[in-house]
């Protein structure tokens, strides 16, 4: 069987983007059973309650759900299990410093698979207040519509 090639998206917690502002972002690998690799090929994951949280020095993803593998059988993996997160030293030092600063938290972004190997993008975040939120969405509507302008001047139509 042929190696795979390129990143293959699994899921994506598009909320996160929406109620926090990412401060920096790392790739990890995963520590998965076999039936939970089966399961994530299908497809089927959700990132939705997931975060992380340094434990003893290492990083463990907590509430990603992956569901039971249906072809699996007693060896099927527990579906929220917690998830040992793989990254160097160095990075697990930096994201426990900057954890330690009020007010921030680590957020799984995505899960994809890179070259056939699952990995997961997680975020150092900080939590937006309602009125942050109302801010962003204004100033994407704002640059939505000024690229739409000027799209439509670059045509020759006028408004």
């Amino acid at each position: 069987m042929a190696k795979e090639r390129g990143r293959k998206l699994i899921a994506q917690n598009r909320k996160a983007r929406h109620d926090y502002t990412i401060e920096d972002v790392y790739e990890a690998g995963l520590v998965l059973m076999g039936t939970e690799v089966k399961s994530l090929r299908a497809g089927r994951a959700s990132l939705v309650d997931g975060f992380a949280m340094v434990e003893d020095g290492e990083i463990y993803l907590h509430n990603v759900h992956i569901p039971e593998y249906n072809e699996g059988s007693w060896t099927n993996h527990a579906p929220k299990r917690r998830r040992k997160l793989l990254l160097n030293r160095n990075e697990i030092n930096k994201i426990s410093a900057k954890l330690k600063e009020s007010g921030l938290t680590l957020i799984p972004l995505s899960m994809y698979f890179l070259d056939g190997r699952a990995k997961v993008e997680i975020g150092v975040a900080r939590g937006r207040k309602n009125y942050d939120k109302r801010q962003a969405i204004a100033e994407k509507d704002a640059k939505r519509e000024v690229s739409k302008a000027t799209g439509r001047r670059a045509k020759g139509m006028d408004d």
